[in-house]
């Protein structure tokens, strides 16, 4: 059963940075691709990253420029750098596979506000 443990939220300014990790154990990581989810109050999931099983990587609109996903296939961890962070940024964030996404893991809260 895959299991992911997501990290790294935390309460920011605007304009500050914050590294989102996420540890998948329970499967193969290295096969798939792996995207950055999040979920504002209200509001849908949103894929907001997304990186391939060979490092290809695909941002939505509203953080292109400013979110970086990477991984470690050694580590089962896929990460997001978040920088220059907006109010509007302020949400729960998951990763997951994409697509056909696995049962979804606890979420981390990143909070941007002065």
């Amino acid at each position: 059963q895959v299991q992911l443990v997501e990290s790294g939220g935390g309460l920011v300014q605007p304009g500050g940075s914050l590294r989102l990790s996420c540890v998948v154990s329970g499967s193969i990581f290295v096969i798939h691709a792996m995207g950055w989810y999040r979920q504002a109050p209200g509001k849908q999931r949103e894929l907001v990253a997304r990186i391939t099983s060979s490092g290809a990587t695909d941002y939505a609109e509203s953080v292109k420029g400013r979110f970086t996903i990477s991984r470690d296939n050694a580590k089962k961890t896929v990460y997001l750098q978040m920088n220059s962070l907006k109010f509007e940024d302020t949400a729960v964030y998951y990763c997951n596979r994409d697509p056909n996404v696995w049962k979804w893991g606890q979420g981390t809260q990143v909070t941007v506000s002065s």
